[in-house]
């Protein structure tokens, strides 16, 4: 029996260090206390649930919103998303607790650190696996040195210079929608614009950052696409420790499309490497191949040098953002130029006055992009209005103190930019309507505070490719307004959705009619 009673012990210990130090630590200990502590405080919310914490609560949530449609001219689509007020509040995303503010000092004081105190929040695999571990994700020295290879690439000098590269591209979907309404007898034609925009976004990053093939470009394009779907199906699901590693359907899909998103950007790389000639090239691939491949040439280059894997994941970052950015940018901006026509006919006037009948260039497109120009200030309400980000994330990476709040380390911090960008008080009593003009002195006096619109981000961990994106939608727009007016399909259903960004759930149908017909 004394023999029994020691195997029977000698199993029990390590079963209940192992449910101390992975069951109720993590996910009863931990949560209880950082719960009573931000109590304290006075930062409330919904209650803990053991390993759930708030998932299904916000998946209920968001499920009893999803049959709410809006009028077009409703641009609070924020009941579609949120339910939350305008205080500080903490809920859970499984054990770990997320702290919403709502207060741009604190916003300011958290992007705008150079000190290194706040580092971008952990994402899922899913997540990690669609982006990329690029310079949206990665951290510290590896951040620095990231950014000191890429940013050469995104000067205004080089950004207008892929301007004919952008307009190519942008001209051969305008030749197919002008052939389309051509071939009706009234000159119109219904199209899905959004799904246009999308593979058009796609083949100019494709062209002007990693000099690929369109055919290269649509593939790796689908394959983010359907991660992206799979990433927002899972995204509130209960992360189970080792899940992701069984044979299961859905992770067997997740796997093949990494494999096939990983060699499609290997074929653009290795097709680089093979064609060098007298160098790998100027742009965004080309200058991370010289990164990588000279190492031998002095210290400071080999402190600046990309691995293969490093320039893999930079491509997956540069090619989703490079993308879906724009596309949502020039949806979104079709849609309230469609329901507020006279914007449409004063940006018209305006394309046509800088860049006459031509397609644009460099030099008009930078006129378009002053800030007094019509372009500029409706890019930018579509931006604070409708902007693909709904959020910001960032967390401490040790105890600090925000306001006059103490922020525990490894508290993730949510800073809900589509809710502040309708904060009165910042923006003004017609914050939930279109109205360009509010930054018709810029983008700094827009509002009560230089920093309110938090579209690309603040301070040094702000969107690097935001030039680029606005000289491309403005490429596009402006070659779209001379050809065409535009008008919401009938069947379009203004509804807004979070799927990671900010999408028309049903699409953007639009009719196009030409000019000159």
């Amino acid at each position: 029996m004394a023999s029994l009673a020691l195997v029977f012990l000698a199993l029990l210990l390590p079963t209940i260090s192992w449910l101390w130090d992975y069951i109720i630590v993590p996910h009863i200990w931990r949560p209880y206390i950082a719960a009573k502590r931000l109590r304290e405080q006075g930062i409330r919310g919904p209650p803990y649930k053991f390993l759930k914490g708030c998932n299904e609560d916000v998946k209920k949530m968001k499920d009893a919103a999803d049959d709410l449609v809006l009028d077009v001219h409703d641009h609070n689509y924020l009941p579609r998303i949120t339910n939350v007020d305008g205080e500080p509040f903490v809920y859970w995303f499984g054990a770990k607790p997320r702290i919403c503010i709502f207060n741009y000092e604190w916003a300011r004081q958290i992007l705008s650190s150079k000190s290194g105190h706040f580092l971008k929040n952990d994402t899922t695999p899913t997540v990690l696996a669609l982006l990329g571990k690029g310079l949206v994700l990665v951290e510290g020295i590896d951040w620095e040195r990231h950014r000191r290879v890429i940013n050469p690439a995104f000067t205004m000098d080089k950004i207008k210079m892929m301007t004919k590269t952008m307009v190519a591209c942008a001209q051969n979907m305008v030749k197919e929608l002008e052939d389309q309404a051509s071939s009706n007898k009234n000159g119109e034609t219904q199209v899905e614009l959004d799904k246009q925009f999308q593979e058009l976004t796609a083949d100019i990053i494709s062209h002007t950052a990693f000099g690929s093939s369109y055919k290269l470009g649509i593939e790796a394009f689908h394959a983010q696409k359907e991660l992206q779907e799979i990433a927002v199906k899972s995204l509130l699901n209960v992360q189970i420790p080792g899940f992701s590693y069984l044979p299961t359907k859905g992770n067997w899909r997740k796997l093949t499309l990494e494999k096939k998103l990983r060699g499609t950007l290997m074929q653009i790389i290795q097709s680089r490497l093979s064609s060098k000639g007298s160098g790998y090239g100027s742009d965004l691939l080309g200058l991370m191949l010289e990164a990588c491949i000279a190492t031998d040439q002095g210290r400071e280059q080999h402190q600046l040098s990309l691995s293969i894997d490093e320039i893999i994941h930079e491509c997956k970052t540069f090619f989703f953002a490079g993308h879906e950015t724009t596309s949502l940018l020039l949806t979104w901006t079709v849609f309230l130029l469609s329901v507020y026509p006279e914007w449409q006919a004063r940006l018209r006037l305006e394309a046509l006055r800088e860049c006459g009948k031509e397609n644009p260039n460099g030099d008009n497109l930078s006129k378009l992009k002053e800030a007094r120009k019509l372009m500029s200030m409706v890019f930018l309400e579509t931006l604070r209005l409708y902007g693909p980000a709904l959020f910001l994330q960032r967390k401490p990476l040790t105890d600090i103190t925000v306001g006059e709040t103490k922020i525990p380390k490894d508290h993730a911090i949510i800073i809900p930019s589509a809710i502040m960008h309708r904060d009165k008080e910042i923006w003004g009593d017609d914050t939930d309507e279109f109205n360009p003009l509010r930054f018709q002195n810029g983008v700094t006096r827009a509002a009560k505070v230089p920093h309110a619109l938090l579209a690309f981000s603040i301070g040094p961990r702000s969107c690097i490719g935001q030039n680029f994106a606005m000289l491309e939608a403005k490429s596009v727009m402006a070659m779209i307004l001379k050809k065409f007016s535009f008008t919401l399909s009938p069947n379009y259903v203004h509804a807004p959705v979070d799927l990671l960004t900010l999408q028309p759930k049903f699409g953007l149908p639009v009719v196009l009619r030409l000019l000159d017909a």
